[in-house]
């Protein structure tokens, strides 16, 4: 089946070349004059045949007997389409000449490629008998199939076509993109990428697009700010997370050791290594075993991360009423604020948490606390539209007369939000006030404006490495190979005592059972409905905001 190319050249077509190389035509043969199937394409000036030569085999720094190169030739005749394009593929052949390089492009994949697309009616009508019915055949139909049709490429390397088509394990080979031959090819190697590209219709002229700028900018802590540890770990709200180590086989949450000495896996079980991860990430999860350890080496409570939240707004925001009952065992301070002065009262509000709502003002929260735009929880609660978490505000004399930066009271934007179940109750207050009397005139100076009972914003911001640098105590290290401490040893009779103490390597901590974790579950779901146990679940606020521009969108719409 080798065809003497060089006798082609009045014919050569790009269509002849992809035939001769599918019935395993040698793209690299040498005519009598030195003259390679290369050199022929660059002096017609064919830029796509000498892509397409370069590609498939042919010996690019080959002289034929006047002593010159394809790219000389091309050069020499003012090719420049055909010398860009055998200069770009001598880059690409000294790029795989360096040691322990890979070809990703093999021969016998191109060839497949070819005579794939050669004969792509008679493959397909093959591939639909063993067609799985979604277009794609297993990856064993795959390799029979084409092994029985060919002799040139092997059933290991047709499994290995087969491995680059499969996205999941069993999840077969799509026809079509084997076809299009992108899977197991560069791009630029597949025949779709010869010829003039096709223009979109109806698509003007991209316009190269500038840099992106965030319209507000996100404020974060600078990383210099946190310091490091002393070891060169990350910074300190970076917590190490707490996990049991044991043989699975023999010990689980439902079935623990008894005892310590019980449970000797430590000993031939390789230690994975300690697991950072950021404090709030764990308080939203629920690992308090790994809040417990990090409070217990040091860390404060309410450590901040690089968005300024603390651990009690993270279990707020996410509705967690163990994390927060804990936290409040711990000493969490319930008015600290983040960037935009929200204390842990406004994120359990806008979550419409009752339960937490309350446990936070009777450990003291401030009801009427402020944010940067002059919002209190009050109207955090409404903008959820929870009626029970503004009704219990409205009882204990959160004030509703309230304005924010814009002006708002807390009836505008109730009726901004429509509730009219909330709008009612608010109306209900508004009555309940007593009314001045008409013919009464004020006298003296009026009425100063009221005041919220949130602490006063400072203007001088505090420095940060005083908030953010935990108060962690160094143990004093006593090196046990110093001449005195080891006679101090010697003469209070240390080495003459017998210990027979045994410490385990690690200690099993108590964990959830399985039917503890389904009664959470439970619990979750009565929170927050049977919806939270899908990926599309929204809080309170959100799902809020979402039904409201649906509702609204229909309406355009009709």
């Amino acid at each position: 089946m080798y065809v003497p190319i060089p006798l082609l050249y009045p014919l050569f077509i790009l269509q002849i070349l992809k035939l001769l190389f599918a019935y395993k035509g040698d793209m690299g043969l040498i005519a009598l004059n030195g003259n390679t199937p290369l050199h022929y394409a660059a002096m017609g000036g064919f830029a796509d045949c000498c892509k397409y030569i370069a590609q498939r085999g042919c010996d690019l720094k080959w002289k034929n007997l006047d002593h010159k190169t394809p790219r000389a030739v091309a050069k020499e005749g003012g090719f420049k389409a055909a010398n860009k394009e055998i200069r770009r593929a001598e880059r690409t052949a000294n790029k795989l000449a360096r040691p322990g390089a890979k070809n990703p492009n093999p021969l016998w994949a191109l060839r497949l490629h070819d005579w794939s697309l050669e004969h792509e009616t008679f493959l397909r009508e093959a591939f639909s008998f063993v067609d799985r019915g979604d277009g794609t055949v297993s990856k064993e139909d795959f390799v029979l199939t084409l092994e029985e049709r060919q002799d040139f490429v092997t059933s290991e390397q047709l499994a290995m076509v087969a491995q680059y088509h499969e996205k999941l394990r069993g999840g077969g080979v799509n026809i079509n993109d084997f076809f299009k031959g992108t899977r197991y090819l560069s791009k630029a190697y597949v025949l779709g990428s010869y010829g003039p590209k096709k223009k979109k219709k109806g698509m003007a002229k991209k316009v190269k697009k500038g840099k992106f700028v965030l319209p507000l900018p996100i404020c974060i802590i600078p990383d210099h700010v946190f310091p490091q540890r002393s070891d060169g770990g990350p910074p300190y709200y970076m917590i190490e997370t707490y996990k049991n180590i044991t043989d699975c086989n023999r010990f689980n949450r439902d079935h623990p050791p008894e005892h310590p000495i019980q449970d000797d896996s430590a000993w031939y079980i390789d230690d994975p290594g300690k697991v950072f991860s950021n404090i709030n990430f764990v308080t939203k999860a629920g690992d308090l075993a790994s809040l417990k350890k990090a409070f217990e080496s040091g860390i404060p409570v309410d450590m901040k991360d690089n968005y300024y939240k603390t651990p009690l707004m993270t279990a707020c925001a996410s509705g967690n009423m163990d994390a927060v009952k804990f936290l409040l065992e711990k000493g969490a301070n319930v008015n600290a604020t983040d960037n935009f002065l929200w204390t842990p009262l406004h994120f359990a509000c806008h979550t419409g948490q009752q339960d937490i709502v309350e446990l936070l003002v009777k450990s003291g929260a401030v009801i009427d606390a402020v944010s940067i735009n002059n919002t209190t929880p009050l109207t955090r609660a409404i903008e959820s539209c929870r009626l029970d978490t503004v009704k219990y505000l409205l009882d204990i004399g959160a004030k509703f007369q309230l304005e924010n930066r814009k002006g708002h009271t807390a009836m505008d934007i109730a009726k901004a939000y429509a509730d009219y179940r909330i709008i009612s109750l608010i109306q209900e207050k508004l009555d309940s006030l007593p009314k001045p009397a008409e013919n009464q005139k004020m006298k003296g100076k009026p009425l100063p404006k009221m005041k919220t009972e949130g602490p006063e914003i400072k203007k001088e911001e505090e420095p940060l490495s005083s908030v953010y640098v935990p108060a962690i105590s160094e143990e004093k290290k006593v090196h046990k190979d110093n001449v005195v401490y080891l006679n101090s040893l010697i003469t209070s009779g240390y080495t003459k005592k017998v210990d027979i103490t045994f410490i385990p390597r690690s200690i099993w901590s108590p964990e959830a059972t399985t039917a503890e974790l389904i009664r959470k579950r439970e619990l979750w779901r009565e929170r927050f409905t049977y919806e939270v146990d899908f990926e599309d679940f929204m809080m309170p606020f959100q799902k809020n905001i979402t039904e409201k521009a649906q509702a609204l969108e229909a309406a355009f719409k009709t």
